[in-house]
């Protein structure tokens, strides 16, 4: 096993640009990532799972119309006075839980030129340090600590480490999808890639390992992403550039995957996004048991 010590990554990178045109009208004004999932909005899922892993400077590149962001996990002070006099503390913590998960930043990504170039806007943020970046649009469960498990494979192995997942063949052709290998003597769960196809057609993908919203990245990809040339939609794919990483040798490069079986839900999609209001809802202690039996009887009916 490698015994190098390396420096295990403190700060994510969260890219929160994106127009939410799957969710339109409701998109039109209000920011995807508000988008409640149950009583708090999809980001603050994310931000969560970021602050558990032990990732509390948090950098969200943002665009227009995204300034709600901004405002969500920012101090109220009139409304947190307002519900101190009334004694109400249960609510005063629910919304001061926002504003203490970390220290977040926002930088601002322009020109919508993919998520590569999202990334690369975090390079003075985040310095010369190994980062996590977290997709909004993918909530992983809080009893999966898929974020902690990739941490902990970034900072044995170096390089850089991407999640993957098994999905159906008529769905790969919506993700970027792996060529891996086993890795020697490790977890069956870790395996080291030697290709990325970036959403290839059914048929022509090389397994059913899809790429989600997680990754650890070395800063190599940085410099990486510099010389990557518009690809798929012309905009700069982070897909591209781990190709380049996971072909390279030397410092930085290199790039294993983490394969989760754990649960994750896409609040990009419609569905995903329904069956992940009603879970994590079926599963509180306060709306629980009331939603439960009342899907038994909404069920007999159909």
């Amino acid at each position: 096993m490698d015994q190098i010590r390396r420096p295990r990554a403190r700060k994510a990178v969260i890219p929160a640009a994106g127009l939410g045109t799957r969710f339109l009208p409701a998109t039109k004004a209000m920011p995807k990532e508000m988008l409640p999932v149950v009583d708090k909005p999809a980001i603050q899922y994310v931000v969560a799972e970021a602050a558990a892993a032990g990732l509390d400077d948090l950098l969200m590149v943002t665009g227009r119309s995204k300034r709600a962001l901004e405002d969500h996990f920012d101090r109220v002070p009139a409304l947190e006075r307002t519900l101190e006099l009334k004694g109400d503390f249960d609510r005063l913590s629910l919304i001061q839980e926002a504003t203490n998960l970390g220290d977040i930043h926002y930088v601002r990504q322009g020109d919508a030129r993919g998520l590569g170039h999202a990334v690369l806007c975090a390079r003075n943020h985040v310095g010369h340090d190994p980062f996590a970046v977290l997709l909004g649009d993918d909530l992983i469960d809080e009893q999966d600590h898929l974020l902690t498990r990739m941490l902990d494979v970034q900072q044995q192995y170096g390089g850089s480490v991407v999640a993957l997942m098994e999905v159906p063949e008529e769905n790969i052709s919506a993700y970027g999808v792996a060529e891996v290998r086993p890795v020697q003597g490790a977890d069956d769960d870790l395996v080291k890639v030697h290709g990325l196809v970036e959403k290839p057609a059914a048929g022509e993908a090389p397994s059913n390992l899809a790429i989600i919203g997680r990754y650890v990245l070395d800063p190599a990809v940085f410099d990486v992403l510099e010389r990557t040339e518009p690809g798929r939609g012309n905009e700069i794919q982070l897909t591209d550039a781990l190709q380049v990483l996971a072909e390279g040798t030397g410092e930085g490069f290199g790039v294993h995957a983490v394969v989760f079986h754990g649960r994750r839900y896409d609040t990009g999609d419609k569905l995903s996004y329904l069956k992940a209001v009603i879970t994590l809802a079926a599963a509180r202690d306060d709306l629980g048991p009331d939603l439960r039996a009342w899907i038994k009887e909404f069920a007999a009916q159909l």
